[in-house]
């Protein structure tokens, strides 16, 4: 699977901390300079039959439907698309507009990520975004009026301007709507971020983990029974539409990334990362030099990697793999660190795969880290 990272914004969200520019002076030659690392790195993946390719971002669909086009275009120069491959594109509601809606419905794309966050004007002030909460709504309506039914939203609960009586309303809106797939995830406060320093200067209030924790579960709760599949800790879909480019990531597969700040990983021990810096990128691009820098990842790296992925999903860490991929002082660690966990039901072994009960997914992050090696 293929990643392109458009590393371009309108504005600055207030919580993000991506690698993106808010100027397109420069958009034409870093455009350029994504078909050129497409070409230089044609033969990195084993497999040249894709099943996903996902543009993210930055904001992907601040590019015009016809420079997304010609990348697809490149990459089908030297690889060839599964019949059911999946192609998303996120985008901002704001963007959505009918002119490029017409554009992306005539291209291979066949999956938008939206944006949304939220539909209610005080939380999307906060977080900074460049659309209203009546685009929220009317441009996933829009996108559906032309056939773009697989649509996945990203929605952000416990925000200070929030509370449970909105949150609930967000997620029945969500239903309303028929929407496919469901991201969602705490608000956190970033390092270097606006709101950052709005709350270190009293500004804004500090999101609350225990009103998280409760509209987490709510949320949990709610999709469920709505016939979404809870998948992974952040991440809802109704069957069969659930997202194959990050599955993909939480089973460790392998996937070339493209662009500034873009990671890509052999799916064994070679991880490689870009510069995270647009200038850098496209002049290295332009001399013929890969802007990256690898590591060999340690078996004491892997396995804190497959413990914290595995533990964030619905199916687990598979044990067999686990410990025909480990040495003997690894597991020993595993075996021990594990037991008590075991014990007390913060853990549990199912069809030979260790998982976390859903009651305690909200902990995944200190669970897992407790298995780590150090």
């Amino acid at each position: 699977m293929i990643y392109i990272h458009i590393p371009f914004c309108k504005q600055k969200c207030s919580y993000c901390n991506f690698h993106f520019s808010t100027s397109l002076n420069f958009k034409d030659d870093m455009l350029s300079a994504m078909k050129k690392e497409i070409f230089l790195r044609k033969d990195e993946l084993q497999n040249k039959n894709l099943n996903s390719l996902y543009f993210g971002g930055g904001t992907p669909s601040i590019l015009s439907s016809d420079e997304i086009k010609a990348l697809i275009d490149e990459v089908l120069k030297y690889y060839s698309f599964n019949s059911d491959i999946e192609i998303t594109l996120e985008a901002n509601p704001d963007d959505l507009d009918k002119n490029f809606l017409k554009g992306i419905s005539d291209s291979p794309i066949n999956r938008l990520s939206i944006g949304t966050q939220s539909f209610f004007e005080e939380d999307l002030k906060l977080m900074n975004r460049a659309h209203s909460a009546s685009e929220a709504e009317s441009s996933i309506k829009r996108a559906q009026d032309f056939g773009l039914e697989n649509i996945s939203i990203d929605l952000i609960y416990g925000s200070p301007t929030s509370n449970m009586e909105i949150w609930k309303e967000n997620l029945n809106k969500t239903i309303a709507l028929e929407v496919l797939h469901i991201s969602s995830y705490a608000l956190t406060v970033e390092p270097k971020t606006a709101l950052e320093n709005w709350i270190a200067n009293g500004k804004v209030k500090s999101p609350k983990e225990a009103e998280q924790n409760r509209e987490f579960f709510y949320m949990k709760d709610f999709l469920k029974d709505h016939g979404f599949d809870h998948y992974e800790i952040s991440n809802f879909g109704k069957p069969d539409f659930h997202s194959k480019h990050n599955s993909a990531y939480w089973k460790s597969c392998e996937y070339l990334g493209i662009g500034p700040s873009a990671h890509s990983y052999n799916g064994n021990e070679v991880r490689s990362w870009n510069v995270a810096n647009n200038k850098k990128y496209t002049d290295e691009i332009n001399s013929g030099i890969l802007p990256k820098e690898t590591e060999i990842l340690s078996q004491k790296d892997q396995f804190n990697e497959m413990i914290m992925i595995g533990l964030r999903t619905t199916w687990g860490v598979d044990l067999s793999v686990l410990n025909e991929k480990f040495n003997d002082e690894i597991l020993e660690h595993f075996q021990n660190e594990s037991k008590l966990k075991l014990e007390e039901g913060i853990l549990l072994i199912e069809n030979n795969h260790l998982k976390i009960p859903e009651k305690h997914w909200f902990m995944a992050d200190g669970i897992a880290s407790d298995l780590f090696i150090i």
